[in-house]
């Protein structure tokens, strides 16, 4: 591996460095702390937390819309990484301004935590798609899996430093835990925006790619690339097996880190334990992702993906039952086992099965399959914690999805996947801006 390929590689996983900030302190630690005990302090626990997993699945469904018209306007237009510094810009903005957000204000913050989300999530589209061109094949695994441990330290550095201006506010002239949370979210902003420099600066845009049938228009061209992988989509059914199985178990990963610290305080596990176990997350997450990484060469891809499901399905049984913090921790280390890894390798094994040359297209249909479940996990967990009086079942109730997504990732061939990637990638087309 040549000095320029290391530099790129390492430049496009210092983005899940800069953008962890985002999903560690605002989506999973601080913001729904403060979400519950401040900007909700009118709400009642229960309520909170409900409205918490509705401004979830809101901002889901506004970029799972989004995604793939945006990706295949992406790939046309050259312009993946303009995208995704636009995206980015919006939510490194609206993540700032939640520093404004104090008592009762539980509709401004959610509005903007909506806002810091679409614009994480749309970044997170182009991004991804990069993954393909900056990778060799043989690599892409474990390039994947060091891009998320990277994240993970990233995002724990940040948040380790933002949970001690929360408990020992006055260690940095800051006069209230209130105000240190207020504070770390300009933080997340600030961390976000300048480590995402070395992408933009040492990471080429691929070329566009334009079939000879398609209109100059990258909007048009949008909408008829859309049409056509519609059509072909027979040539890619292991793919669309895959995105049915992420879409179900992604639902049940992504409700766990964003509904786990909200369900905590809801009974009653204090700050520091809720910030302390999911900052040891993120650090023991480092580890773990690496090891993930190697696993695939013992266990295959896809097998390494359905071992994490079953310590998920453990992790959700077990949450039923949660009621000290020690039970807290115990849960956040299994968390911390496979979080990372499951999603570090549902990533690479996508990108593997995915034309380079439709790269951000195909990752916008990825992104929308992790955006709608985005959507259903925290609505069935906010409206079975309304109907129940407890958020105690909407726990339980996430098993279903590691167990069908488990079912249908085990009908995949993943070889079979790989192969019409590669068949796709003989049909003729152009780099640059000619059409041929």
């Amino acid at each position: 591996m040549n000095k320029d390929h290391k530099k790129v590689l390492r430049s496009w996983k210092m983005y899940d460095w800069a953008n962890s900030a985002f999903a560690t302190t605002i989506m999973a630690a601080v913001l729904p702390e403060f979400y519950s005990s401040v900007a909700g302090s009118t709400l009642d626990k229960t309520t909170a937390t409900s409205y918490w997993g509705y401004s979830n699945t809101i901002a889901m469904l506004l970029i799972a819309i989004a995604a793939p018209i945006l990706g295949a306007i992406g790939d046309h237009s050259g312009a993946k990484k303009r995208f995704l510094g636009g995206f980015a810009f919006f939510g490194i903005l609206a993540t700032a301004l939640l520093i404004g957000i104090g008592s009762g204000m539980w509709f401004y913050a959610s509005l903007l935590y909506i806002f810091g989300r679409v614009g994480f999530g749309g970044a997170n589209i182009f991004y991804d798609s990069l993954l393909p061109h900056v990778a060799r094949s043989e690599e892409i695994d474990r390039v994947s899996a060091e891009g998320y441990a990277y994240g993970y330290l990233g995002g724990g550095i940040l948040l380790a430093l933002n949970l001690l201006m929360i408990l020992k506010p006055a260690f940095f002239g800051i006069p209230s835990a209130e105000w240190g949370s207020r504070i770390s979210f300009l933080t997340v902003a600030i961390w976000w925006a300048g480590f995402s420099i070395p992408l933009f600066r040492n990471v080429s845009e691929p070329p566009a790619i334009i079939s000879r049938d398609e209109s100059p228009n990258p909007f048009l061209a949008g909408y008829q690339r859309l049409r056509k992988t519609f059509r072909d989509v027979r040539k890619f059914k292991e793919l669309i097996k895959f995105l049915l199985a992420f879409w179900l178990y992604n639902d049940g990963i992504g409700t766990i880190i964003i509904m786990a610290v909200i369900f905590g305080a809801e009974i009653g596990i204090g700050r520091s334990h809720l910030i302390g176990a999911i900052l040891m997350v993120q650090f023991l997450g480092v580890p773990f992702t690496v090891l993930f990484g190697r696993l695939p060469k013992k266990l295959g891809t896809k097998n390494s993906i359905l071992l994490a499901l079953g310590v998920y399905a453990i992790i959700t049984i077990l949450g039923y039952f949660m009621q000290k913090p020690l039970h807290f921790w115990l849960l956040a280390f299994l968390v911390s086992m496979v979080q990372g890894g499951s999603q570090a390798l549902s990533r690479s094994m996508y990108g593997s099965m995915a034309p380079p040359s439709r790269s951000a297209e195909f990752f916008g249909f990825y992104n929308v399959s992790s955006k709608f479940a985005g959507i259903i996990g925290p609505a069935l967990f906010g409206v079975v914690g309304q109907l129940t009086g407890s958020s105690r079942l909407s726990i339980i109730s996430i098993i279903i999805f590691f167990l069908a997504g488990g079912f249908v990732l085990t009908k995949v061939d993943h070889e079979e996947g790989i192969k019409a990637a590669i068949e796709e990638e003989g049909h003729p087309v152009s780099s640059g801006k000619k059409s041929v």
